[in-house]
């Protein structure tokens, strides 16, 4: 029974590897929803751009996203070159007012292997200069916070995550962005989220939502204003 299990293991993630393998980016998860915007320029259209965290707001508090003109592209476990890879289809061909960016915590955990801070900040900086080119107004996140991760424990995050933010800022700053801070609005003693706002230290509960809607609405005010 043992070596069944194992064995059947071993082929879910095969089979999962080879997925991700013709499609690493995930460029299918959004394609056909895609088709069914209008393409057209909306004054207010702002697209949540990022990882498990941006989708997970629209499951855990759906009520953000109703009757104002967002668009959820967010995709469990994607790291920043995935979301580099993406970027035209999800976020330049809908043509938003504004786009908020949440990404990077996902590359200090290794999810598609070693990522450097630097390389985190060119991705971010890659996508953003993207989005400036097509008339959006960036708005680079914060990093969440997180002492460690359960699913990859010893990676430090609650030392690379503040440097990263740290970066994040420094660089909103020189290229005219805007940047959001929701790490501080979140952070505990150790560096990490307490179980109230984020369950496992990592994925935000509605109550770290809550923390984080009022930011964004605000963050999200300041760019089209600027846009306009």
């Amino acid at each position: 029974m043992k070596n069944f299990l194992l064995l059947a293991s071993f082929c879910f993630f095969l089979h999962q590897g080879s997925i991700l393998a013709q499609d690493w980016a995930q460029l299918g998860v959004f394609r056909e929803v895609n088709k069914k915007i209008s393409m057209t320029s909306s004054t207010e259209r702002v697209v949540f751009f990022g990882n498990s965290i941006t989708i997970g707001w629209l499951h855990t508090m759906p009520s953000f996203f109703e009757d104002r003109p967002f668009i959820n592209r967010g995709i469990g476990g994607q790291t920043t070159p995935q979301m580099l890879v993406r970027f035209r289809q999800d976020v330049l061909d809908l043509h938003p007012k504004v786009v908020i960016i949440l990404a990077g915590t996902n590359d200090i955990a290794g999810n598609t292997g070693p990522m450097t801070l630097d390389d985190i900040l060119g991705n971010l900086k890659s996508m953003s200069e993207l989005a400036k080119a097509n008339n959006i107004e960036v708005i680079l996140c914060s990093v969440l916070p997180a002492s460690d991760y359960p699913w990859r424990p010893g990676l430090e995050p609650d030392k690379k995550i503040p440097a990263l933010n740290a970066m994040i800022k420094e660089y909103t700053e020189q290229a005219s962005l805007h940047f959001l801070d929701y790490y501080t609005a979140m952070v505990n003693d150790i560096n990490g989220m307490d179980k109230d706002l984020a369950y496992d230290g990592v994925h935000p509960t509605k109550a770290g939502y809550e923390i984080m809607a009022p930011l964004a609405l605000e963050a999200i005010a300041k760019a089209i204003k600027t846009a306009n």
